[in-house]
């Protein structure tokens, strides 16, 4: 099945939302704490092995970058937080920049918020959630390494992690992800492509 956020390609990064691209067209920001894995969500989501930089440093991406899916669609890739060794000022600097970005943005359609299945629902992704709430911004959570778990026990945490959501009234969804494994596309494709407004892939007939 062809998968329509392969064609991402970097646009630009913005150290604050006066750098950011032109307002408009469909925007999906992923978010998450910078050890839950969101720079391989983002590249295995988009089946590219460097469009977003990974590290073994978590917390490297301190910009927010923007990468085109087409004319009028992008994907964002926003600071981690909540784990960067990098000085409190720097830390409260990124804190502004993301929230700028989440209440000035009117493109932004949804946020992908990567959480580690093994530890969900910080404070920090709490936080998020809350904001999103009140803004009435959509979000949908990936529980990242869904494969360190036994299935039981992943499925379990995903359950427990829903429970909790449905104070949210419906607007913030959840879903076990894996990177390594590539689990939970689909789903995430769904989810992605609706915010987009892309239409959804049929699969291609045999020959």
């Amino acid at each position: 099945m062809h998968n329509p956020l392969q064609t991402a390609s970097f646009l630009t990064s913005a150290a604050k939302v006066s750098q950011c691209p032109p307002d408009a067209g469909f925007e999906v920001a992923f978010a998450g704490r910078s050890n839950a894995g969101k720079s391989s969500a983002i590249n295995t989501l988009t089946n590219q092995r460097t469009l977003a930089r990974t590290s073994k440093t978590p917390g490297r991406t301190q910009l927010i970058n923007f990468f085109d899916i087409d004319d009028e669609r992008r994907l964002v890739d926003l600071p981690g937080y909540g784990y960067a060794k990098v000085p409190e000022h720097m830390k409260d600097d990124w804190g502004k920049t993301i929230d700028g970005y989440l209440r000035q943005r009117e493109s932004l359609m949804g946020l992908v918020l990567m959480m580690d299945v093994r530890r969900p629902l910080t404070d920090f992704d709490q936080q998020m959630l809350d904001w999103c709430a009140h803004t009435g911004l959509e979000a949908h959570c990936l529980l990242t390494k869904a494969d360190k778990l036994k299935f039981g026990k992943a499925k379990s945490q995903l359950l427990g992690v829903q429970k909790e959501l449905k104070v949210y009234d419906g607007l913030v969804t959840a879903q076990l992800f894996s990177s390594l494994k590539r689990t939970g596309l689909d789903q995430a494709y769904a989810r992605i492509g609706g915010w987009l407004n892309i239409e959804k892939p049929t699969p291609k007939e045999k020959s």
